[in-house]
């Protein structure tokens, strides 16, 4: 695939864009103009979900802006309630038909006790055999469970999306990325707006004459993750994807990291499973 100048991250041969425009909350005509405007913008993936109920008219805003289909990366995710085979397959069909192509990679969006895992893994896998979607993987699985789903797939799931900011830490999933040769998606990248008045991010942006946002940005994809944040405004898409023109110090990374407190943003983790303590 070509995506231009985009960095990526590669996994299992499958090149990923480190940073990805998120569309949870955009709905409609909000959710078409900010996906066309992104790829013309310049960004080469897009993040969606069935949950978001917007498949439709991302899948829209994608034919608008006219690029060819193998020159952007494109996510959906797998909802709660179609975890049995017969469900999941057929949403993974419907969401297809939705978006207007086949996505890259079909996540599983959030872990639920029931079915059992080796059920729904199994029938994410098919999916991918069935010519649904190029690649799959997770979103917000701790990382004993991201071993446990890697373990019964055949395929390998290239990706773990999670809440991922300065005010939080996931040092165990990064070590389970690594062991597993997988990578991790940051959802939430910027704390919806929590990170935006910090005063320590706010005198690192300021040596750089950066934003706050485009600091934090870079601080996750700097460290080799993926980040997929989410606007509805034009001119802050333009300024997140405005990142690569600058490095931070290793101190400086240091320096965001130690902000972390354990704030989430949301958390919908079943009670049957628990986040890593670190």
């Amino acid at each position: 695939m070509t995506y231009g100048t985009q960095p990526t991250v590669s996994i299992d041969g499958f090149e990923i864009p480190q940073l990805g425009f998120g569309t949870w909350q955009l709905k409609g005509d909000d959710a078409r103009r900010m996906v066309g405007s992104a790829l013309s913008q310049g960004y080469r993936h897009i993040d969606t979900a069935f949950i978001y109920e917007n498949e439709a008219e991302v899948g829209q805003g994608i034919k608008d802006a006219g690029i060819a289909r193998g020159d952007f990366f494109l996510t959906t995710k797998i909802w709660v309630t179609n975890l049995t085979r017969d469900a999941l397959l057929k949403q993974a069909e419907e969401s297809a038909e939705r978006l207007g192509s086949t996505p890259d990679l079909l996540l599983l969006h959030w872990p639920k006790p029931e079915p059992e895992l080796m059920e729904t893994i199994t029938a994410l896998n098919e999916a991918k055999a069935l010519g649904l979607t190029r690649a799959i993987g997770l979103s917000n699985y701790p990382s004993d469970l991201w071993q446990a789903a890697q373990t019964m797939s055949e395929a390998k799931l290239v990706t773990n999306q999670v809440e991922y900011h300065p005010f939080l830490t996931i040092n165990a999933l990064k070590a389970k990325a690594q062991e597993l040769g997988s990578s991790l998606t940051a959802w939430s990248p910027l704390a919806r707006g929590k990170v935006l008045d910090e005063p320590t991010i706010v005198e690192i942006a300021n040596k750089y004459g950066k934003t706050t946002g485009q600091v934090t940005l870079r601080w996750i994809t700097q460290q080799g993750l993926i980040a997929i944040p989410k606007t509805a405004s034009e001119a802050r898409a333009a300024e997140n994807l405005a990142i690569f023109d600058f490095e931070l110090t290793d101190e400086e990374i240091a320096r965001i990291a130690a902000l972390a407190t354990g704030f989430r943003v949301g958390d919908h983790l079943d009670p049957a499973f628990q986040w890593d303590e670190a």
